[in-house]
């Protein structure tokens, strides 16, 4: 019989080490996000090691001067502001809406300089010096644009939130000299959704104005 001691057993090879866990990571990343300092980098710690977190910078901001329904503004604004957010958050005219902000449904529209725009759309910083009409704007006084009493006329509108688009784009339309048909107003009014399906009687009023002008 041998007499050599048994052999040791053989300790199992180490493994890679286990991840962190979901709650680990989430509290790990709130941990360097809450550390960001203004002004430079600050040092911090976590299970995956030391990391450098920037700080956070200022967004860049213009100063634009413009005129908005006659009236002279001059406001210092994130240049990513658009005209839209520029006239309800920043005027407080906002009978212009926020619909889809992506361009698609009208319902911002308002004119630059006499042109029909999309005011989700349109840079703010980017209309130095330029003119503005929204629907604040286009009666005179007491005395409705003529486009707002056909709409009235010809009972064009249900909700009403689509309503201060339509009218300016129908303005724009008639003033471009789109309007020789019914289906000519359509098409060129075409940019504005009404989701109440008013879109018979939009284009009566638009008519009605187009012809009394």
């Amino acid at each position: 019989m041998s007499t050599e001691p048994p052999a040791s057993p053989v300790a199992p090879a180490e493994g890679p080490p286990t991840a962190p866990s979901r709650r680990t990571f989430i509290a790990t990343t709130t941990a360097v996000g809450g550390a960001v300092v203004a002004g430079g980098l600050t040092t911090v710690a976590s299970p995956f090691g030391t990391q450098e977190a920037a700080a956070a910078e200022a967004p860049p901001a213009s100063r634009v001067s413009l005129s908005v329904n006659g009236k002279r503004h001059t406001v210092t604004v994130d240049n990513r502001t658009s005209l839209l957010d520029l006239l309800r958050e920043h005027l407080g005219l906002t009978g212009s809406k926020k619909g889809c902000n992506a361009g698609a449904c009208g319902a911002c529209s308002v004119l630059v300089d006499g042109r029909r725009v999309n005011s989700c759309l349109t840079l703010a910083v980017r209309l130095e010096g330029s003119e503005v009409t929204t629907i604040e704007g286009l009666a005179d006084g007491d005395q409705l644009h003529p486009l707002q009493q056909a709409f009235i006329d010809q009972d064009a509108f249900q909700c009403g939130y689509c309503t201060p688009g339509q009218i300016l784009s129908g303005v724009g339309c008639i003033k471009e000299g789109h309007t020789g048909s019914a289906e000519e107003i359509r098409e060129w009014m075409s940019g504005n959704i009404c989701r109440c399906g008013c879109y018979v009687k939009i284009v009566r009023a638009v008519e009605q104005t187009a012809q009394g002008k």
